[in-house]
């Protein structure tokens, strides 16, 4: 109840702010250009409260599920008058400019959020931009079968050289369902792999420990933090601070590492060499069954390792801007890159996160710690709802965009009839498209699973 509520509330506000920001877009726009702004709603549906100054009704209404400006005569089917304030009436280059000013207000909400961050206080893991390593490959894994290897140094991933960990990630998600090439390094020579995406993610986040690839986090061993009473780790005598020299000979840079090489092994028994205060001893651990974070069981041996090294960035304010709008047109271009392949069939629709998802991912980043996990998500939500609402179909900004553009070639306003028609149509595919992915999200919960006792 309590990650439903939060989830709820987090996604409302957040979709919340994306509307409002992008709806002052077409409204400041609208004012600009001396269009008649009739209403301007936060919410559909009936009106709760709010005050009129002016033309204008600044309203709340009941549906908290977006918002919308209402502009004097922009509305298919609406009795055409000489009135100069009305929409219709303007030049075709300022309706062009006011549909463009939404998606243009969401874009600049992202570029001003990203940069705040950096500005003010950027986390993040050193590992993630660095030459890809493996610290571990799960036997039996999806990466173990493609043939890939502990120690292998990625060199080549899909389409990207040289990648990061952020590269291979992102690349992975947008190829799931199908395989792609992969080089990597091992033992100063090349070797060319084939490595199949497998969409087993069953609606859990994707990540890659799910095709069996953990990441060198950390260029030295596993350093004990904390160790709980009562435990595997308790009963060896490791203690806070001890580094994990070798496990069966082989060197971990990652507690979940060392954990998938547990699972592996079943809880098999492990001769783990141990430095305590620069002295060496080999001891030998048996794993227990115990909690995980996902509440269920797996082999652990009860204790917590320091966390992997990372950074904090705190820009000048013409360092952040420029470091924004390279995150920016990043995650733009892969955006753009995502709705080729679904319109292509190269990436399955399901792979896309409706409301539903979008709250789920809106409640972890309000859990988690600081403000960074939160204004990254709406700094990627925003640049979603304006590249979204440019694309050239009925009842999008994009769509009014189109039609003043042919409409200015030929010279002449279409047929009023045909408008309305395509605006119908739209519609109702909106609708089903909305309807889709909102089940799809559903499915992803699932509810109506039958679990043996």
């Amino acid at each position: 109840m309590h990650t439903f509520l939060v989830s709820t509330i987090s996604v409302l506000v957040v979709l919340g702010i994306m509307v409002i920001v992008h709806e002052f877009g077409h409204f400041a726009a609208a004012k600009l250009c001396g269009v008649r702004v009739e209403a301007f709603s936060v919410g559909f549906g009936p009106r709760l409260f709010g005050v009129r100054a002016g033309d204008t009704d600044y309203k709340v209404c009941a549906l908290p599920f977006g918002g919308y400006v209402k502009m004097a005569g922009e509305n298919p089917g609406e009795e055409v008058t000489n009135d100069p304030g009305e929409f219709t009436q303007h030049p075709r280059w300022q309706r062009i400019l006011i549909g463009f000013a939404g998606p243009a207000a969401n874009f600049l909400l992202a570029l001003a959020l990203m940069t705040g961050v950096l500005m003010f206080h950027h986390e993040s893991y050193l590992y993630i931009d660095q030459p890809v390593t493996l610290d571990w490959v799960q036997n039996g894994s999806v990466a173990a079968r493609a043939g890939l290897e502990p120690g292998d140094v990625i060199e080549r991933f899909d389409t990207v050289d040289h990648p990061t960990w952020k590269d291979v990630e992102i690349r992975s998600q947008i190829n799931l369902n199908h395989s792609v090439p992969v080089t990597v390094e091992r033992a100063g020579k090349s070797v060319q792999l084939t490595l199949p995406l497998p969409d087993n993610s069953k609606g859990e986040d994707f990540s890659l420990s799910k095709l069996g690839i953990f990441p060198v986090e950390q260029p030295g061993p596993i350093r004990v933090d904390t160790v709980a009473d009562q435990t595997p780790a308790s009963a060896a005598g490791i203690h806070e601070g001890d580094t994990f020299d070798s496990v069966d000979g082989h060197l971990f840079h990652s507690t979940e590492s060392l954990v998938a090489y547990m699972q592996g092994r079943d809880g098999a028994p492990m001769q783990i060499v141990l430095d305590h205060n620069g002295k060496q001893n080999m001891v030998t651990i048996v794993p227990a069954r115990m909690d995980d974070a996902s509440g269920g069981k797996a082999w652990r041996l009860g204790f917590i390792g320091t966390i992997p090294p990372y950074r904090v960035e705190q820009l000048s304010l013409p360092g952040a801007l420029a470091e924004s709008w390279k995150f920016n047109r990043a995650n733009s271009l892969l955006i753009l890159e995502v709705l080729k392949r679904v319109v292509t069939h190269k990436m399955s629709v399901n792979t896309l996160s409706g409301p539903i998802g979008i709250a789920k991912q809106t409640g972890m980043a309000v859990e988690m710690q600081g403000w960074q996990p939160i204004l990254q998500l709406m700094t990627v939500i925003s640049l979603n709802l304006g590249i979204l609402n440019l694309m050239p179909f009925p009842i999008l900004d994009g769509g009014l965009i189109l039609f003043l553009l042919i409409e200015s070639v030929l010279r002449r306003d279409i047929d009023m009839a045909v408008k309305e028609r395509i605006y119908q149509a739209g519609f109702i595919l909106i609708l089903v498209f909305a309807a889709y992915v909102v089940f799809n999200d559903v499915s992803k919960l699932h509810l109506f699973a039958f679990h043996r006792p």
